[in-house]
């Protein structure tokens, strides 16, 4: 038996403890989540849609608990961790919407008869959340894998279990049946052993590394559903406008959650000269003023610490590398005084005219180039293996109508910071930062298969209309 427990990265405090699932429990699970596929999948979609909207009504009346849970384990302030459900809460209506549009049915007469369109649950669906939106995204993919009649086994982050505890709570309070959701805890030996069982999906967010890795693992088990939504190492190009309104844009994009978003800018492109260094200018002095502080403290801060203070050393130990290989430090990656290991203060780190590792830090880092042109700004935006979102901030409309097009990334933004999309859009991204099922809107894609039939009422001589037949 393997005890494990989650920490307030602030404090050090204990959040949660308990039993991580062993490989037989994952076994069980995925034993019982089949046994329950039938009877759930055979509910009217109008019966499930019920108790999902349901599930939002329950998310909103413990709102306030699982913010604040959202808020210990990650170290996110509380301000954003309530952000967090109120998107859990609008998943639910959208993923309706989308399993309508997308994953729907249609008919239309043929001479013969009809042809018509459907669409099935795969089964078995193993959701693996991650520790930064430990509600929003794992949310993300139960909410229409379970819409469109699939079984679900998830297993949080071993960083956010409370998280994940209290979001399958809400599930079973609205009325979904207990093994048509089953919580496994547990870290990477309790995830390893549930991908290895029979399932028929699996839904992960997470690191390119790990995507990897899944895309080996199930290269021959080409039945298994595998939806990878993973990192990106983000160009943002600031070319023009007001600096100060241009370094919003830039902080918003770099900094926001301690710099734990897939989404969030890691590279930021200006142009060489007098406009590029008002520009820096600018996003250095707003960097300064950001507050820093644990999640119930008042003032409200900005960010708070890192999930931990290993993943603090992870990021120093990268900023480390660029820093001898020559950049330039604008901001220092440094701890905050009186304060946790995971806390950190952001970092801008000039990197003009070096090799640097294509890699994504996962944390407050902002690697700056200076750059001649725009031609060559738009080659230095798409020099990474990633794809997964790319900014222009710019009042100039030549320009972003070369950006929207060139630009080689899943979510492209205007004047808006990377990290903003839309939860009735798809994200996702190419290269290493995905496998082309983006999630959001799209997420019914990959939770149900089409299929495609042409009917007739009748049994009629088929024989009659061909050629050939004697």
């Amino acid at each position: 038996m393997s005890i494990f427990v989650s920490t307030d990265p602030a404090t050090g405090d204990t959040v949660w403890e308990g039993v991580a699932a062993s490989a037989d429990d994952c076994a069980r699970a995925v034993e019982a989540a089949r046994a329950a596929f039938p009877a759930w999948a055979a509910q009217t979609v109008d019966a499930r849609i019920a108790i999902l909207r349901r599930y939002a009504e329950v998310l909103g009346e413990r709102q306030a608990v699982i913010a604040e849970a959202i808020a210990r384990e990650t170290g996110k302030p509380l301000w954003e961790a309530a952000t967090e459900v109120a998107s859990m809460i609008g998943k639910v209506a959208i993923s309706v919407k989308a399993m309508a549009e997308r994953t729907g049915r249609r008919e239309s007469a043929t001479p013969f008869g009809r042809a018509r369109l459907d669409h099935r649950p795969h089964g078995v669906m193993a959701v693996l959340g991650p520790y930064n939106f430990p509600g929003h995204l794992p949310n993300g993919h139960i909410v229409p894998a379970l819409l469109t009649g699939n079984t679900v086994i998830f297993k949080p982050s071993e960083e956010t279990p409370l998280v994940g505890q209290l979001l399958v709570e809400a599930l079973y309070a609205a009325g979904v049946p207990a093994d048509a959701v089953i919580l496994l805890q547990g870290g990477r030996e309790t995830g390893a052993a549930l991908v290895a069982q029979d399932i028929d999906g699996l839904l992960f967010t997470g690191s390119a590394g790990a995507g990897a890795h899944f895309c080996r693992l199930f290269a021959d088990r080409p039945a298994v559903i595998l939806a990878l939504e993973l990192g990106g190492n983000n160009p943002l190009v600031a070319w023009d406008g007001d600096p100060d309104a241009t370094a919003s844009i830039i902080v918003a994009s770099a900094f926001i959650t301690a710099g734990q978003r897939c989404s969030c800018a890691r590279r930021l492109i200006v142009p060489a000269g007098a406009v590029g260094d008002a520009i820096v200018d600018a996003v250095a002095a707003l960097t300064d003023r950001l507050r820093i502080g644990a999640w119930d403290e008042a003032p409200e801060p900005f960010m708070g610490p890192l999930i931990s203070g290993a993943a603090a050393g992870r990021a120093t130990a990268q900023v480390d590398t660029l820093v001898g290989l020559g950049a330039r430090v604008i901001r220092a990656f440094d701890g905050v005084a009186g304060r946790s290991a995971a806390f950190v203060r952001p970092a801008i780190l000039d990197v003009t005219g070096l090799d640097v590792p294509d890699e994504e830090i996962f944390a407050p880092v902002l690697q700056l180039r200076r750059i001649a042109d725009f031609d060559a700004a738009l080659a230095a935006a798409n020099a990474t293996r990633f794809g997964l979102a790319a900014g222009l901030i710019s009042d100039d409309d030549a320009l972003w109508a070369r950006f929207r097009v060139e630009a080689r990334a899943g979510v492209v933004n205007r004047n808006r910071a990377t990290t903003g999309a839309s939860s009735d859009m798809p994200f996702g991204g190419i290269g290493d930062s995905g496998n082309h099922r983006p999630s959001a809107y799209y997420a019914a894609d990959y939770c149900a298969y089409p299929v495609a039939s042409i009917e007739a009422d009748r049994v009629v001589d088929q024989l009659a209309t061909l050629k050939g037949v004697a």
